[in-house]
């Protein structure tokens, strides 16, 4: 028997094809829509050569901004937001990261891209490092961030080419030739105006500009040149990936003193095994030890402004201290 074949009239076939390709055209009208709508999805299925997001988690992490681990076909990426931020906040985390990732010398996450939100606030979707089960080798971290300020150098002086932030704070990175001047104008002084201005605190203002004029002396007999620094170095910015390999995320980058580096040292859990292997390929200059605080004082002066009075009396500390050596 001849096999059964359904016709349909003319008209009624022309219908259904007709309606087919209209059903497929609105069901691309809406996948485009939605994409546009949300342009990280849009990167990573276009540029990013998913075909498909399998899963998006939360990551834990800071306070400031969102993080998600999306797992898609082609691998997995790490996505930022910030809903009252713009790009600029993400822009220059990208061009920090980008730089010290140039000097091939210890892991970071490599952004891919930077964005504006359709609602309001930035994105950045940068590259997803595994992290292992410890934040690796006290050693082999010393020695990597030692040769990064090695490699990173800086013609133009002390800055950056973007002003940056550090947490939510504005850090001023305009260039200048005289580190002292820099680190007293950009760095403090910035820091004590804000004390001031969102506090009315006149006399850790005071008192921090008269140790400004007075700490050259803290810097004689040494050679400073500019290096990249990651400038938000604590513990929760450090890590390892699989292999056991140092990972340094969220970075406050600019071009600066190296000693520096070391300004959060009083929560980044940095042990002798560390310091040694960093001075072996970024010899110790005379004063080093003198100078930590000072380095310190930024970072109080910001989690005061950033977090109340509960840091005030650290920052005012560390001034009267220094203030009693260099008046005596």
């Amino acid at each position: 028997m001849a096999a059964q074949t359904l016709c349909f009239p003319v008209g009624i076939r022309l219908y259904v094809s007709t309606r087919s390709r209209r059903l497929t055209m609105n069901r691309s009208k809406i996948i485009a829509a939605a994409m546009s709508d949300d342009p990280i999805r849009e990167w990573i299925l276009s540029e990013g050569n998913a075909t498909e997001i399998r899963s998006i988690s939360s990551v834990g992490g800071g306070c400031i901004n969102l993080a998600n681990r999306y797992d898609t076909d082609s691998g997995s990426f790490f996505v930022k937001t910030n809903r009252s931020i713009g790009p600029s906040m993400f822009e220059g985390e990208a061009l920090g990261l980008n730089q010290m990732y140039e000097t091939k010398s210890i892991r970071v996450p490599k952004p891919f891209k930077i964005g504006p939100l359709p609602t309001g606030g930035s994105y950045i979707i940068m590259e997803f490092i595994e992290f292992g089960s410890s934040r690796g080798n006290q050693s082999i971290l010393g020695r990597r961030l030692a040769e990064m300020h090695k490699a990173g150098k800086s013609r133009k002086g002390f800055g950056f080419d973007v002003n940056n932030t550090i947490g939510s704070t504005p850090q001023i990175n305009t260039w200048m030739l005289d580190w002292v001047e820099f680190y007293g104008k950009q760095r403090l002084g910035y820091q004590l105006k804000l004390a001031r201005d969102q506090y009315g605190d006149s006399v850790i203002y005071e008192r921090g500009h008269r140790l400004i004029k007075k700490m050259g002396c803290l810097f004689e007999n040494i050679m400073i040149e500019p290096c990249l620094l990651h400038g938000d170095l604590w513990s929760g910015n450090i890590s390892s990936d699989k292999n056991g390999d140092p990972v340094i995320l969220d970075p406050a980058c600019y071009y600066g003193h190296n000693e520096a580096e070391f300004e959060m040292s009083w929560c980044a859990g940095f042990g002798g095994d560390f310091y040694s292997a960093y001075f072996e390929v970024m010899p110790k200059q005379p004063g080093f030890d003198q100078r930590m605080d000072l380095y310190m004082l930024y970072h109080y002066l910001n989690h005061y402004n950033l977090f109340g009075s509960g840091y005030r009396s650290s920052a005012m500390s560390i001034i009267q201290d220094y203030l009693g050596m260099l008046e005596a």
